[in-house]
């Protein structure tokens, strides 16, 4: 039978005694497929795998068809800011916890992944937000986000002053302890913890949600995933700033400082086995009850 992908990833979690022996499994798995494989170079060396043909991240979105990733979340995500660029599919085995991400089993990925390269499966486009930070009307930094891009102090607890707009129209200023603006996939991550809306994967749209804000009347806002957000940071401010991405990439900020987040132009292509279902996740990872009838 021949696979649907003819290049395909593998990504680890470095160091993870567990991860590392489901990727031998991969590996000997996918070993019986007409497929080329490539293992990711932070992880390969410790497989004891011979002759493994080893590439780091970028080289496998530039060469693979599909990246299987195994880890949690945290590693999916790290791993989809670099491969989203190249239009690569993704496909998650859970080795962390929630999982929201992560759709296979370590212990039974081998009927799921044998259906995938056979055809059948479901995929999933996810936008990201891209995320630039400027002073004295350049870009000082930037990066992508897969969840959420969280501005806030560097210290704990500790308030700060800013305005937003809207596709240059403003909307609010705000003391708070900072800001969260989430894609749909985020929007079951932090900004869940925070009060914010779950917005469904298909939508095109973006969260704001307020992190302990200084009046009441603050509340969550959605809008359309082609918005433009500006974030202006008050030169009051007496704290150092930051732009976390994903709590994987920290961007310095500075008072006086403007953030522009928006729509990144490439989106994420996730790949489900057959009879995925988004709210079937949500029941099973937030505890929903199930049918009464």
């Amino acid at each position: 039978m021949t696979p649907s992908f003819r290049t395909i990833g593998l990504i680890g979690k470095p160091n993870h005694q567990g991860a590392n022996h489901t990727l031998v499994s991969l590996y000997h798995f996918l070993c019986k497929y007409d497929v080329r494989i490539l293992v990711e170079e932070r992880v390969a060396a410790t497989l004891g795998l011979p002759a493994v043909e080893a590439a780091d991240l970028v080289d496998l979105g530039k060469q693979c068809d599909l990246a299987i990733v195994v880890g949690g979340d945290g590693n999916m995500l790290g791993a989809a800011r670099v491969l989203a660029r190249f239009g690569v599919a993704v496909l998650g085995v859970n080795r962390g916890n929630l999982g929201f991400l992560t759709d296979l089993s370590p212990e039974s990925f081998q009927l799921p992944l044998s259906e995938v390269l056979a055809g059948q499966f479901v995929t999933e486009k996810r936008n990201l937000l891209e995320i630039e930070v400027h002073r004295n009307d350049a870009i000082k930094s930037s990066n992508s986000a897969v969840n959420e891009a969280v501005l806030h102090a560097d210290k704990v607890a500790h308030m700060i002053e800013f305005e937003a707009y809207i596709n240059n129209e403003f909307v609010f200023s705000q003391r708070s302890d900072g800001l969260i603006v989430s894609t749909p996939t985020g929007s079951t991550a932090y900004s869940l913890s925070g009060g914010g809306p779950i917005l469904t994967p298909e939508l095109d749209a973006m969260s704001l949600v307020p992190m302990f804000p200084h009046t009441l009347s603050s509340r969550p806002l959605v809008v359309a995933g082609t918005s433009e957000i500006r974030l202006k940071v008050a030169p009051s401010n007496d704290a150092h700033l930051q732009i976390s991405c994903d709590s994987h990439v920290i961007l310095a900020v500075m008072p006086g400082d403007e953030i522009v987040i928006r729509k990144h132009p490439k989106p994420l292509f996730l790949v489900h086995p057959p009879g995925y279902s988004y709210f079937h996740v949500l029941r099973n990872k937030l505890g929903w009850g199930s049918k009464l009838y």
